[in-house]
């Protein structure tokens, strides 16, 4: 009886200890690495060698991405091949605006899942390449996206990029390629296409949105869309922002956004027209220079102005002194004061002055006008000693800006301010009377009394 419950016991032990045994060399032969059942790595681990790589960018993606114990799950779980992209690929071949949309916290899970498309639960050594050129084996990755390895032309790829460092990296549960580039999957690209036309859109305005004019502060109405070739709804005097220099600003006109006048272009062959005529450098010069002149003026043209420069000669920007370009925006104010925002020739000026006599044209340089008359056959700006004579008419004319050469540079009439002339008080002395005048001379004629002289002077 007792033998009996005795052999009992010992059969049941021997199925015991079998079930386990078979249990845990499952386990052994399903799990590898036996440190990562515990839910912490080793320092052997291929998450360390990773962190402490030279792949310092996609490291720090990796934490921004939170993807650590997701890692470390999936490394208990299998053995892992990571294919690490340089950190140059990272830093300056990375396009600025993908790499803000990947950092942006609204956006962590594009980032986790472009990160796991550059991870397969299978190792593959450089040894376990397609052999064949081309190959092409197909792995599945963390991101439920496929990869291929392929090989061509004697290069290991995956997908677009080439392995520049094959077995880089090696640990029992895991190994690390090198790559060129980053790998970025269909998903996360489609993303950030759609983020950025998104934000696009969303910088426009509403339809029926009310518009204010920044001029007047006040609602305005839309314009009926103005035909090319069009003059610009607002004066030139509304196209010009206030400052020191008054650098044009961007008005609504017929060019707009649409452009239909290449100014920037316009001014270009003026400039050049000028450098091939010959004797108008120093102009040139300062329109070049001073940058912002020339691009202000094709932005005017642009938006439908137009524009005629009288520009001086060689001979007289050299008269010009130190104390009259030292001031700040001196060049610039001298320069407005000599375009004037009209399309004139020789023609329709000596006309204008032949017929009102004396013709006084607006300038860029508000709100100075130059005045214009007719002398010696010819118009003359200005007067007295800071005139000029129109000495090389038409140099360039294309119909939106005018080129007219003069022998001076022009200055604005200096306002004289008349002093006024305060009324002087005079001291009016009292008169002496006629009687005691000559009674004053006679005694002083006749001299016998001193006391009545002394008295009377």
């Amino acid at each position: 009886m007792d033998r009996r419950i005795y052999g009992g016991s010992a059969v049941a032990n021997l199925i015991l200890f079998l079930l386990f045994f078979s249990s845990s060399s499952s386990a052994l032969s399903k799990n590898p690495n036996p440190s990562s059942g515990s839910g912490q790595i080793n320092s052997n681990s291929v998450l360390v060698a990773l962190l402490d790589s030279r792949y310092t960018e996609l490291s720090e993606l990796v934490e921004k991405a939170l993807l650590l114990q997701t890692l470390e799950d999936a490394v208990g779980r299998h053995n892992i091949t990571i294919f690490a992209p340089r950190n140059e690929a990272l830093e300056r071949d990375l396009d600025p605006e993908f790499k803000r949309f990947l950092l942006e916290p609204g956006n962590l899970k594009s980032l986790q899942t472009l990160l796991m498309f550059h991870i397969i639960p299978t190792r593959v050594g450089s040894d376990q390449w397609p052999s064949e050129d081309p190959g092409r084996v197909k792995h599945i990755t963390l991101a439920n996206d496929h990869l291929h390895l392929i090989k061509g032309d004697g290069k290991k790829m995956v997908d677009s990029a080439a392995i520049i460092r094959p077995d880089d990296l090696t640990r029992p549960d895991g190994l690390i390629h090198g790559i060129e580039r980053l790998l970025i999957p269909r998903s996360v690209q489609e993303d950030f296409n759609r983020r950025r036309s998104l934000r696009s859109i969303s910088a426009v305005l509403p339809e029926g949105a009310p518009e204010v004019d920044p001029r007047t502060n006040r609602l305005k109405k839309k314009p009926a869309p103005a035909p090319a070739g069009s003059p610009p709804a607002l004066p030139i005097k509304s196209a010009m922002a206030p400052g020191p220099s008054l650098a044009p600003a961007p008005a609504p006109g017929p060019g707009g956004k649409r452009h239909h006048f290449d100014g920037e272009a316009q001014v270009k062959d003026f400039i050049h027209t000028l450098l091939h005529y010959g004797g108008y450098n120093e102009m040139a010069d300062i329109l070049v220079n001073l940058t912002s002149l020339a691009t202000e003026m094709g932005r005017l043209v642009s938006e439908g102005y137009v524009l005629t420069v009288l520009a001086p000669n060689d001979e007289a920007m050299a008269k010009l002194t130190t104390d009259q370009l030292s001031e700040p925006g001196a060049p610039e104010q001298i320069v407005y004061y000599h375009i004037i925002p009209e399309y004139q020739t020789e023609e329709s000026m000596y006309n204008s002055v032949r017929r009102f006599g004396k013709v006084k044209f607006d300038t860029l340089r508000f709100p100075h006008k130059v005045a214009a008359k007719e002398a010696d056959g010819s118009v003359k700006f200005g007067d007295g000693e800071r005139s000029a004579y129109l000495f090389d008419p038409d140099i360039f004319t294309d119909g939106r800006i005018s080129v007219q050469g003069i022998d001076g540079v022009l200055f604005p009439e200096e306002e004289v301010v008349e002093s006024v002339k305060k009324p002087v008080k005079k001291v009016v002395q009292p008169r002496r009377g006629k009687l005691l005048e000559v009674a004053c001379r006679m005694l002083g004629a006749i001299g016998k009394d001193t006391r009545y002289f002394t008295k009377c002077q």
